[in-house]
């Protein structure tokens, strides 16, 4: 049974979660889903997070709207992985998009398989609309673009705003796309999130009649640093806070334009990030508040993110979540809610995460995977985190492998201080059998990043 047909039936969706009457259309229909992702946006830069500094008035009115997740992950340490993770609800281990030099450049010759189903493919289905406004970085060859897996529309950049191609000379320094034309070869990044706004807010006016995804995946605040010349200068943390301070002015638009729309009661909207801060980049990077580390490694700070929920009439105002949940869980909560079958013949590494929207306090996930690009460096089961390999982000000094796996109690000591595996080796052979069972799981494949094309 559809959703549609349910809400008509009973009026309340079967999982718990109203329906609710569109504010200036006719019909009841499936909800829209709106996923905004910030571009190394760490843990601790939302004022709503505990920045000191940096002022995200409209996020914070979406964290007291709605719901701020406080132990929520990313499928990968770094860009691209962690992309593809939450568009496929799968690990990247499972499709080759671990190794290699962790990222696609713009002489790498892979990207997503075609053979990967995305969010976006699975919606068409359900007569979805779906969208992708800003950074793809998921293969830049014609056979991996956007509008190859499932998205009816593409408004962005094909891989990080820092990729000036240098090998490969056919690439432009770098590429703005509508769909599947290049309209601009080097445009002016200050201007890149009013721009990305605009096209944001046109999809939701041209969409509001009928169901839609949109996938806001903003270049930024990852460096170079670029804001507009309304918001530069004016933010107590630097360039770096402006940048965020008119990333949330971003957000604040496009929920506004779901108001004004009349389908915000309609809408589930997301606000997350890839992957933790950029360290190496000092001042010009962000900050992992309590977490250590940050982005290329697996520690907290590396891949715990941000994550706020909003649904008007649906996720209770001002909650936070304690429970665990990850990005590849998005995949399988919008099925869910949309009614649509998840391919088969595959493993998922998403879960439904609708209890924790309706205000659980735990839901369908205790285990969290840590990977560093193609090995598993660390487990999370419950309070409890080992460490089987440690190495601190985009370090020379080499990985270092523990035979009795570094433990940590994240309830207790978040900022991974103190090594407690002596005090519980029952806890840590649990872990260990845990991460047997993982890699029972998993096939390897040969990795998309490494291939390049040739000069």
């Amino acid at each position: 049974m559809t959703i549609s047909k349910l809400i008509g039936t009973v009026g309340l969706w079967g999982l718990g979660l109203c329906a609710t009457a569109q504010i200036g259309t006719s019909v009841n229909r499936a909800p829209n889903v709106v996923v905004i992702l910030a571009d190394d946006l760490g843990y601790g830069d939302l004022s709503c997070y505990g920045h000191p500094t940096i002022r995200t008035p409209h996020l914070d009115q979406m964290a007291a709207e709605g719901m701020r997740f406080t132990q929520f992950y990313v499928g990968a340490n770094v860009c691209t992985p962690s992309r593809a993770a939450l568009l496929t609800g799968r690990l990247p281990i499972r499709y080759g998009l671990t190794g290699g030099t962790g990222v696609f450049f713009p002489n790498s010759a892979g990207g997503l398989p075609t053979s990967e189903t995305t969010l976006a493919a699975a919606l068409k289905g359900a007569g979805y609309q779906s969208a992708i406004i800003g950074k793809w970085h998921l293969g830049h060859l014609p056979q991996f673009m956007p509008l190859n897996h499932g998205f009816d529309y593409y408004f962005g950049v094909p891989y990080s705003n820092d990729m000036i191609p240098q090998v490969n000379k056919r690439n432009p320094p770098l590429p703005l796309y509508r769909n599947n034309e290049i309209i601009e070869t080097a445009p002016n990044q200050d201007e890149l999130t009013k721009r990305y706004t605009d096209e944001a807010v046109a999809f939701i006016e041209r969409n509001k009649n009928k169901p839609f995804f949109l996938y806001y995946a903003s270049n930024f605040p990852h460096v170079p640093l670029h804001a507009s010349a309304k918001f530069k200068g004016k933010s107590e943390r630097g360039l770096y806070g402006d940048v965020v301070a008119e990333l949330d002015w971003s957000v604040g638009q496009i929920l506004e334009a779901l108001k004004v729309a009349g389908i915000d009661e309609n809408t589930l909207v997301i606000f997350t990030s890839d992957n933790g801060p950029w360290l190496l980049k000092k001042k010009e990077g962000g900050s992992a508040g309590l977490l250590f580390e940050g982005k290329g490694s697996a520690y907290e700070g590396g891949m715990r993110v941000p994550m706020l929920a909003w649904w008007p009439g649906t996720i209770k105002a001002n909650t936070i979540n304690t429970a665990l949940a990850t990005t590849m869980d998005i995949f399988p909560t919008v099925a869910k809610l949309t009614d649509t079958k998840l391919p088969k013949g595959r493993v998922y590494d998403g879960v439904d995460m609708l209890p924790l929207l309706q205000g659980a306090a735990d839901g369908n996930r205790d285990v969290v995977i840590y990977y560093h690009r193609s090995e598993v460096y660390a487990i999370r089961k419950g309070p409890w985190k080992a460490h089987f390999t440690t190495k601190p982000s985009y370090s020379r000094e080499p990985a270092k492998t523990h035979p009795v796996p570094l433990l940590y109690n994240l309830l207790e000591d978040p900022s991974e201080k103190y090594n407690v595996n002596e005090q519980y080796p029952d806890i840590v052979a649990d872990l260990n059998e845990e991460l047997e069972k993982h890699r029972a799981t998993v096939v390897q494949v040969p990795s998309q990043l490494e291939a390049k094309i040739d000069k």
